[in-house]
C-alpha cells in the first residue's frame, strides 16, 4: 500500500484539540498500516501564537507545552508568539485545516469563521467541531467549499462523538424526515439527573464544573443555546431547511423546579432538554428546544446522565434511534479523525 502524507494545520488546542493530537500520536502506526496515511501536523495555532514545521511537529511536545500552561508559540525553534491563527492558515501549505477554536456566536464566529473561509478559498479541506461558523454561515461555507472543489466536514458539531450528521445526511437520503427528536447536550442531562436525585441546583452545577462538562459560560448549556445551535445545524444540513438561531423556540432548564424533576423521576419519567424539528404541512419545520418529561418507553427515555441521542422519524426508513455514552471528551475529539478519514479515503 502506497503511503500518503496528509498535512494538517490545527487551530485551537483546548480540550478537544489536545485530545485530537494525542489520538493522532496513539493511532499513527495503525492509520499507516490500515489506510496508508501519514497524518502529519505541520502547523498549529492557539490564541497566543503559532508553530510550523513542514516536516511535522512533535505531537507529544505540542501537548506537553499546552498542558503546562504554555502557548504553541513556545514550541522550540519553530514557535512564534503574537502571530495569529489566520495568518498561519493564509500562507501555510496544508491539505486539511482542523479548526477547533472556542465556539463564539456573539463575535461573528471569530476566529474560526475567518480561518475556515480562508482555508476553503485556498483549496484546503476543512474539518471542524466548532459550531459557531456552521450556525452562522452554513450556506456561505458549503457553497465556498463547492466552488473550490474541497470538503467541509463538521461531524463533531452535534452530539459529541455520535455520528448523527452522517446518519441523517448520508444514510437517510431519499427519505422525508417528518421529525427529529434529539438530546444533543450532555451536561443538561447530568444536571437534571442530579436534581432528580435530590441534589441542589448549586451542588449539581458544581459537580458538572468539577467533571469539566459545563461551559465556563454556564448559560450556553443551561439556557439551551448549545442545544439550539445543534438543532440549527441539523435543520440546515440534514433537513435542508435554512434555519437560524432566532427561528428556534427556546426554553432552557434554568427555571425548572427541582421538585418537578424529582416527581417525574418517581413516576419513571426522565426530564431532559429535548430539541425537536417537526415537519409542517407546508414542508417547512418548526424548531423547539425545551425541557420535557420522557417516559421510559420513549426511545430517549432511558438515557443516563452522560448519554446523548437522536431519533429520526422517516417516511420510508422507519424510526431510527442512535445513542452514545460519552464519559470523556475523547469521542468528540475523535470526530475530527473520522472526518479526515471520510475526506481522504475513497
Amino acid at each position: 500500500m502506497r503511503e500518503r502524507t496528509i498535512r494538517i494545520v490545527l487551530v485551537g488546542l483546548g480540550n478537544l484539540g489536545r485530545r485530537f493530537v494525542l489520538l493522532l500520536s496513539e493511532k499513527g502506526s495503525a492509520l499507516r498500516a490500515s489506510y496508508g496515511l501519514d497524518l502529519r501536523v505541520v502547523g498549529a495555532a492557539d490564541s497566543r501564537g503559532i508553530a510550523e514545521n513542514p516536516s511535522g511537529l512533535d505531537l507529544e511536545n505540542l501537548v506537553r507545552i499546552k498542558e503546562t500552561g504554555g502557548s504553541v508559540g513556545d514550541y522550540p525553534e519553530v514557535g512564534k508568539r503574537g502571530i495569529s491563527a489566520l495568518s498561519l492558515v493564509a500562507r501555510l501549505e496544508a491539505d486539511i485545516l482542523c479548526e477547533a477554536s472556542p465556539v463564539h456566536l456573539d463575535s461573528a464566529g471569530e476566529p474560526g469563521i475567518s480561518c475556515i473561509r480562508t482555508a476553503l478559498s485556498r483549496g484546503i479541506h476543512v474539518v471542524t467541531p466548532n459550531k459557531g461558523p456552521i450556525v452562522l454561515a452554513y450556506r456561505e461555507l458549503t457553497q465556498l467549499a463547492a466552488k473550490h472543489g474541497v470538503c467541509l466536514r463538521f461531524g463533531g458539531t452535534v452530539a459529541g462523538g455520535l455520528p448523527v450528521l452522517y446518519l441523517g445526511m448520508r444514510d437517510l437520503r431519499g427519505a422525508t424526515i417528518n421529525c427529529i427528536q434529539t438530546i444533543p447536550n450532555l451536561v443538561t442531562g447530568l444536571i437534571l439527573d442530579l436534581l432528580g436525585e435530590g441534589i441542589t441546583w448549586e451542588d449539581a452545577l458544581t459537580q458538572a464544573r468539577t467533571e469539566g462538562v459545563l461551559e465556563a459560560d454556564e448559560g450556553w448549556d443551561i439556557d439551551g443555546w448549545d442545544a439550539a445551535a445543534k438543532l440549527v445545524i441539523l435543520a440546515n444540513s440534514v433537513l435542508g431547511f435554512p434555519a437560524r438561531l432566532e427561528d428556534v423556540k427556546l426554553k432552557g432548564i434554568r427555571e425548572i423546579d427541582p421538585n418537578l424533576v424529582r416527581q417525574e423521576a418517581k413516576h419513571g419519567r426522565k426530564m431532559r432538554l429535548l430539541a425537536v424539528a417537526t415537519r409542517t404541512e407546508k414542508g417547512t419545520y418548526t424548531l423547539v428546544v425545551e425541557p420535557r418529561a420522557l417516559p421510559a418507553e420513549h426511545p430517549l427515555g432511558r438515557l443516563g446522565g452522560k448519554e446523548m441521542g437522536i431519533v429520526y422519524h422517516t417516511d420510508i426508513y422507519g424510526t431510527i434511534t442512535a445513542i452514545i455514552k460519552e464519559t470523556t471528551p475523547i469521542p468528540s475529539a475523535a470526530t475530527m479523525l473520522r472526518d479526515i478519514l471520510d475526506i481522504t479515503i475513497p
